[in-house]
């Protein structure tokens, strides 16, 4: 049910580890069969090992299995989920440390090392908050975490005739999560690097999807995305290939980290808005790399419409994806907010707790946290312990939307 390895800080910190990811519960531990009197040495020795939970319906199974494979071993307690304590006894010793106050003690080390590498006071609210901010999630009612229900299957090898493709510039680095994504979900997809696009060899006529994916477009150097927006704004049939595809009233498009910046950067969101948007650098001026949970409100953009209502986690890594939004917030149709306004939930402090907006009429969506990096359950930081069937996350659905889109339209 749970594991982790003896290491640095010896049996006691593993076990506190263990207890530090949970809000509620402790362990009520006896070290008898362990060797040496010494509960010190118990405690603190870093010797290798590794310490794993196992349910009762499987204690026996395990005893057999590690016996049969000459692995030493010894239960040393149990979980007590009414307390936040964790009690340790052997012989006449009894021991009763508090988990939640050693917490603060373990997270003080992460909290001095921030105040070196963080900007803006962002330490200290990481401080104040890293305990007030749990993923929450939420999913649709009919969800059933199955492929077969979406229709679709990862054994599927004939082509489907309904095509995207992704754009690469150098240093992108998210086409292949992105097209599997797609490739699941129902598409063929396409690779197109911007050498296609700038030479002519790619038109993007056949497409009915785009994506820009995540990474590091020359190397960030000229500011995240502002050398790939160039590519398009300096190289005449880059740009024709661009426009014409936004021109038609069959496309989709998305952009994911780098891909977003790119869509923000050439304004292919809100065209008609007086004041564009910027995507700034995060508020502590540091790369945010982490799993936070979003809030799907109510929407009309063509892939993550099904979701409205549902809170979701989702991984972000970005140096640059500040939303400032010069706008009033009704002005814009956003598709996803991060939970809290407060860093580190908001991990890069943009305007409203925006992770994402899209096209007035739904069609062409840019998001900072990539959905394609957590549409499996074995991907994501934090799941629901009572969907261990799950095939797919909730995630899938938005592309599985896109794909039904575009095959609606090609029907007509």
């Amino acid at each position: 049910m749970a594991g982790h390895d003896i290491s640095a800080g010896g049996l006691i910190t593993t076990l506190l580890e263990m207890a530090f990811a949970n809000q509620k519960g402790g362990m009520h531990l006896n070290l008898h069969d362990l060797a040496d009197d010494d509960v010190v040495k118990n405690l603190f020795a870093e010797n290798p090992g590794v310490v794993i939970q196992v349910s009762d319906d499987h204690r026996n199974d395990l005893r057999t299995f590690l016996d049969d494979e000459g692995i030493g071993y010894t239960k040393i307690g149990y979980s007590v989920p009414n307390s936040r304590t964790l009690v340790v006894k052997k012989g006449d010793n009894e021991f009763v440390f508090d988990i939640d106050s050693l917490r603060e003690t373990w997270y003080r080390t992460s909290y001095r090392l921030d105040t070196m590498q963080s900007h803006n006071g962002m330490a200290k609210k990481r401080w104040l908050n890293f305990k007030k901010q749990p993923i929450e999630l939420k999913f649709n009612n009919n969800f059933s975490g199955l492929l077969n229900a979406y229709g679709i299957s990862a054994d599927r090898r004939k082509p489907s005739g309904i095509k995207a493709a992704i754009i690469r510039e150098k240093g992108t680095n998210g086409e292949r999560e992105m097209a599997y994504a797609l490739y699941l979900a129902g598409f063929d997809v396409k690779d197109v690097a911007m050498t296609d696009l700038v030479s002519g060899r790619e038109t993007l006529e056949e497409v009915n999807m785009i994506v820009f994916c995540g990474g590091f477009s020359n190397s960030d150097v000229l500011g995240s995305a502002k050398g790939w927006a160039g590519a398009f704004l300096y190289n005449p049939k880059a740009k024709e290939a661009l426009d014409k595809f936004y021109a038609r009233p069959d496309t989709l498009s998305l952009g994911i980290c780098n891909g977003c910046q790119l869509m923000v950067e050439l304004n292919l969101i809100n065209p008609e808005h007086d004041h564009c948007s910027h995507l700034t650098h995060n508020t502590s001026h540091k790369f945010e790399s982490s799993f936070v949970g979003l809030t799907i409100p109510q929407n009309n953009s063509v892939m993550l419409h099904s979701l409205s209502g549902n809170k979701l986690g989702i991984w972000v890594a970005h140096g640059e994806g500040r939303f400032y939004m010069p706008e009033a917030e009704d002005k814009y149709n956003i598709i996803a907010k991060y939970n809290y306004a407060e860093y580190p939930g908001n991990p890069n402090g943009s305007d409203y707790n925006v992770a994402g907006i899209c096209s007035a009429d739904g069609r062409h969506l840019a998001m900072m946290p990539h959905l394609e990096r957590s549409i499996f359950p074995w991907q994501n930081a934090f799941y629901p312990r009572n969907r261990q069937s799950d095939e797919v996350t909730p995630w899938i659905e938005a592309f599985v939307n896109a794909r039904k889109w575009v095959e609606s339209k090609l029907n007509k």
